[in-house]
């Protein structure tokens, strides 16, 4: 089973990040990025967003 990760770095918004989150599951990134977004980016807790960061996830670990 390989890591997953997704870093904010490769979204840029008004907010400048640099937080990286990485996980063994898909379901246990999910969380943490969800959490991540909408306490620190005020994204909404909505199916669409669920789907739409689950397409971005990739395979390692975020580069340093």
């Amino acid at each position: 089973m390989a890591r997953k990760y997704i870093d904010c770095r490769d979204f840029p918004g008004d907010i400048k990040c640099s937080v990286a989150l990485s996980a063994d599951t898909d379901d246990e990134l999910l969380e943490a990025v969800v959490q991540h977004g909408t306490k620190v980016h005020g994204y909404q807790d909505t199916p669409e967003f669920r789907e739409n960061i689950r397409k971005e996830f990739k395979e390692g670990s975020p580069p340093a």
